[in-house]
């Protein structure tokens, strides 16, 4: 099994992943060989979005392969799967999507948007089967569940492939090719896995529990609220109450209060009326360097930098 680089060979500097023009659309010459029934050819693209005005998105999807995507940042959207909202908020960085051949998507980039996309062709998930199972499988395999899944192997291994997205960061062909077959060994065997475990998940979280979060984590953002008593404005228990809900949206409970008060603290910043340790406090977190720390982690920028970069613009 072997992956394109999309690489721009014989250009000095040129970057060893190819940016996408259109969103999940590859250079049709890497995906041509895969109306060759035979092919295993997995392609690899990045999709970067800069944010700074929303932008809607439409992909059909190829009639031949999978695509995974994996992402790097931390980002704002709405995502459509086959004409059905699958998302309406922020999607952790680390996070993957599988979408099945023929399928159509849609998305709305809210927000700066790092993505890396695998197109993978059946025959690369046949043989990723066979290795797994040591047997071939009757038809061709569809992985389709299009859930947001948050796995740290997957994190993992799409963190090693991040690094071949920046010039000059190439750690080879046969790196990238084994981390892009761990990717979907994985991903087929959660999928083939996923029957004898299923009756023991949870459910996702409704939408109106979802909503309560909200009002109530919006209300509290400069209180010291704790996973029990979020779980208790939805009138559920702080076990039952963090599975659904990272379920239902892809995050923990956690994750998302401190995303809630980042956004938060960026609204106050952009005023340039507040000290950024009124900011920190007046958003529930108890000192300025433990502020500055979740904020450059989640926006890319420590509040100053961001701040002052916002003023210039």
């Amino acid at each position: 099994m072997t992956l394109d680089l999309l690489s721009q060979a014989g250009t000095p500097r040129a970057p060893l992943i190819e940016l996408e023009d259109r969103w999940r659309s590859p250079s049709p010459r890497v995906l041509q060989p895969a109306a060759d029934a035979q092919s295993k050819r997995m392609a690899m693209s990045r999709w970067l979005h800069h944010g700074e005005a929303p932008l809607e998105a439409v992909n059909e999807g190829s009639g031949t392969h999978h695509c995974v995507s994996l992402n790097l940042r931390c980002a704002q959207l709405i995502f459509r799967h086959a004409g059905r909202k699958l998302l309406h908020g922020r999607v952790p960085a680390g996070v993957v999507q599988v979408t099945a051949p023929a399928t159509r998507v849609s998305a709305v980039f809210e927000s700066a948007m790092d993505v890396l996309h695998l197109f993978v062709p059946q025959r690369a998930l046949a043989e990723c089967y066979e290795d797994l199972f040591q047997r071939p499988h009757a038809g061709d395999i569809v992985l389709d569940d299009p859930k947001l899944i948050r796995d740290p192997a997957l994190e993992r291994l799409g963190q090693a492939l991040a690094v071949c997205k920046t010039e000059g960061a190439a750690p080879g062909r046969v790196f990238i090719d084994s981390v892009a077959c761990a990717i979907v060994s994985r991903l087929v065997a959660r999928h083939f896995s996923a029957p004898a475990v299923r009756g023991r998940e949870p459910s996702a979280l409704p939408q109106w529990r979802i909503n309560r979060v909200s009002e109530f984590v919006e209300s509290h953002l400069a209180d010291n609220i704790s996973l029990a008593d979020i779980a208790a404005s939805t009138g559920l228990t702080r076990m039952h109450f963090a599975a659904q809900f990272r379920r239902a949206t892809g995050m923990r409970p956690h994750e998302y209060l401190l995303q809630k008060r980042i956004d938060h603290a960026q609204a106050l910043l952009r005023t340039s009326k507040h000290s950024i340790l009124d900011v920190a406090l007046s958003c529930g977190f108890r000192s300025q360097a433990h502020f500055t720390t979740v904020f450059k982690r989640l926006v890319g920028a420590t509040p100053k930098h961001w701040q002052t970069t916002l003023d210039a613009a």
